[in-house]
């Protein structure tokens, strides 16, 4: 789940299997009660139908708040994104980096900072679409330590310049649950 809206879709998809929801939050929901197993197996079925899935193991929980983490970070913050990763995520999650590093890459087949840059790279087509801030305001406030910096890791990801994209007017920008 990366937006509200997609917390109100689960909330509801557990409210009419009858389940009460103490707190929903990005990739977490908080039961009143333990579900029957059917009960379980049918919501995952419709959460399924809507692009979700129940996660139940350990290792794709906290692979999942890592995701969450970073897309809470860049895309729902105000603050500027100016914070370690590894101290970051090793603080939020309470897990040394090297082993969420490691399993990350495992499960995911990318690292922990190529899905950074990913949801970063697609602040900046965000930022860029709204035409509210200029290149180097972007780059302050996503934590660059330079437009040059952020134009080249722009241009690697894209394969456009920001200003050329900007330029462009269209709408290439992904679903962050696709990065």
């Amino acid at each position: 789940m990366v937006c509200s809206r997609c917390k109100m879709a689960v909330k509801a998809e557990f409210e009419k299997a009858g389940l009460h929801t103490l707190n929903v939050e990005l990739g977490e929901v908080e039961l009143a009660e333990q579900p029957q197993k059917d009960t379980i197996h049918q919501l995952n079925e419709s959460l399924k139908n809507l692009g979700f899935e129940i996660i139940d193991d350990r290792r794709s929980r906290i692979i999942e708040k890592i995701k969450n983490c970073i897309v809470e970070l860049i895309h729902h913050s105000d603050e500027n994104i100016g914070v370690n990763l590894s101290t970051f995520l090793s603080q939020q999650l309470n897990y040394d980096y090297n082993y969420l590093s490691n399993l990350f890459s495992e499960v995911e087949g990318i690292t922990i900072e190529k899905y950074f840059i990913a949801q970063r790279i697609e602040k900046v087509k965000e930022l860029l679409k709204y035409d509210e801030l200029t290149i180097s305001e972007i780059a302050d406030r996503l934590g660059y330590s330079s437009v040059g910096y952020l134009s080249n890791q722009f241009k690697k990801q894209t394969g456009l310049s920001p200003s050329f994209y900007k330029a462009l007017k269209q709408n290439n920008r992904r679903n962050l649950e696709d990065l």
